[in-house]
């Protein structure tokens, strides 16, 4: 049985860091950035992307719609 890797794609200039998808993430996968984007804002980034399971949590939350998922199969 094929096992699902799951992985997002932040639109960092839109990001405004207000930590929603963070706390929405059932694995723990998101955090906010040391870095900020050109509005000044640290933006959500994939401290652990290996934890990602595609669930989209986090792009369910996210009020501004700065997060893309993509879930890919993996064969063993």
């Amino acid at each position: 049985m094929a096992k699902i890797k799951g992985t997002i794609l932040v639109n960092v200039e839109r990001c405004k860091g207000c930590d929603l998808c963070v706390v929405a993430c059932p694995s723990d996968v998101l955090a906010l950035s040391a870095d900020a984007n050109n509005k000044g804002y640290n933006y959500c980034q994939m401290a652990q992307p290996d934890n990602c399971i595609g669930c989209a949590a986090c792009a369910y939350v996210c009020p501004d719609a700065c997060i893309t998922v993509y879930k890919v199969k993996i064969e063993n």
